[in-house]
């Protein structure tokens, strides 16, 4: 299999738009543009997964906006989209047709082909307990890495085909109940990455 974007050369940085946040406030927080191909006989769904796997693990050294994140401390995965029952007949997701623009609070029911379900991104628990940001945070929301972190994100846009029309996952999932519902339905997986960084020494 093979997946690729307009919206950005595979290892390339991906264009504001396409991000939640900017040197100057908010992205345009549109999804990319994808389309996948060579999906093998016995495809019945798609699963598609956006992750930053370059996230900072201490809470506190992102808050203190002071102090630069060296680029080797220790980094996590963040899912930034998360969506499955994608059906075998799509094979391409239109630049801002699953997300356009920031929505307070999380989307409600993001749009997406038809059939598909959509899970929690990471923002969902990143704003959890903000007054004006918090809820669920549905379908795709875009890069917002610390304006201080040294490191150059990568975000991971993975889709996977699948022996099932139906993928046995939560109501309110997350990109790590995808992963395990997956295992034993994968028949191929194809990655693309972008790079974004608000910090200065990376623009």
């Amino acid at each position: 299999m093979r997946i690729q974007s307009e919206s950005f050369g595979h290892g390339r940085p991906i264009p504001a738009e396409f991000a939640f946040g900017t040197p100057d406030g908010l992205g345009g927080n549109r999804n990319p543009q994808l389309s996948w191909s060579g999906a093998p006989a016995g495809t019945r769904s798609f699963a598609l997964l956006c992750i930053d796997a370059d996230v900072p693990t201490d809470p506190a050294l992102v808050a203190n906006a002071d102090v630069d994140i060296p680029v080797e401390h220790p980094r996590g995965d963040f899912t930034h989209w998360a969506m499955v029952d994608i059906p075998s007949q799509v094979t391409s997701i239109a630049a801002g047709s699953c997300s356009d623009g920031v929505t307070p609070r999380g989307k409600r029911n993001p749009p997406g082909p038809a059939s598909a379900r959509q899970g929690l991104n990471d923002y969902t628990g990143w704003f959890a307990g903000d007054a004006e940001m918090g809820g669920d945070w549905l379908g795709y929301d875009g890069p917002y890495p610390p304006a201080h972190d040294l490191r150059l994100h990568r975000y991971f846009f993975r889709v996977f085909a699948l022996d099932v029309e139906r993928l046995d996952v939560p109501a309110r999932f997350t990109g790590g109940d995808v992963l395990r519902a997956m295992q034993g339905h994968v028949l191929a997986e194809a990655a693309t990455w972008g790079s974004y960084s608000l910090h200065p020494a990376n623009r």
